[in-house]
């Protein structure tokens, strides 16, 4: 059974941010696709300091908190939705770190697989904060899962989220477009269309 793993960015537990989360895996699970939600918590995370250890140890050196045990899920996930709150216009500056570490101690778990974005906000910085959290998708050939909006919903209590009918009809179409495009990859594979094979990295910059 395919597995789409979704990220709750917010310290709260069940909040806004939560509340959206599952209306995504109640349209997953009603595909039949398995869901978890990843839980970030209230703890600290820390940010990405450029050491590269992760290159050599196969996993990131900071290792008092959920960054690795994410990426262990994620290799065995078939898709992603991160969900966060929206602070002065961007998402929390949590997800963004443990979402750095993620990616940058562990990326190849994440390549190629469906991803999603979802926040949450009272009012505004809701379509600036989807913007940031694609680029983690973008950046790693991961097809990006939307919806018949922007994936956003609106609320400041879990109650009032409820009450964005359109917000959670939203999250419903996230979650059947996922579960169709999983299974268009797995047909795909079936059929023997095989992966794109990247080529290998260039980079510059900008002061050549």
């Amino acid at each position: 059974m395919a597995k789409v793993l979704l990220l709750n960015g917010s310290c709260n537990k069940e909040g806004c941010t939560y509340t959206a989360l599952r209306e995504v895996a109640f349209s997953l699970e009603k595909e039949g696709v398995e869901t978890e939600i990843f839980q970030l918590g209230g703890d600290a995370v820390r940010d990405c300091i450029g050491c590269r250890a992760c290159a050599k140890l196969g996993k990131c050196v900071v290792g008092d908190d959920l960054v690795n045990q994410f990426v262990d899920k994620a290799k065995t996930a078939d898709g992603f939705v991160f969900g966060s709150p929206v602070y002065y216009a961007h998402p929390s500056g949590r997800i963004l770190s443990f979402l750095d570490r993620a990616f940058y101690s562990g990326k190849s778990a994440f390549a190629g697989k469906p991803g999603a974005s979802v926040v949450s906000a009272r009012r505004a910085g809701t379509t600036a904060s989807v913007d940031v959290l694609n680029k983690y998708f973008s950046i790693n050939r991961m097809p990006m899962v939307s919806s018949n909006y922007w994936n956003i919903v609106h609320g400041n209590t879990p109650d009032e989220v409820r009450q964005d009918l359109e917000g959670l009809q939203i999250m419903r179409g996230i979650g059947q477009n996922m579960a169709w495009l999983i299974r268009c990859i797995e047909a795909g594979k079936a059929s023997g269309i095989a992966c794109p094979v990247p080529e290998e990295k260039i980079g510059t910059n900008f002061i050549r």
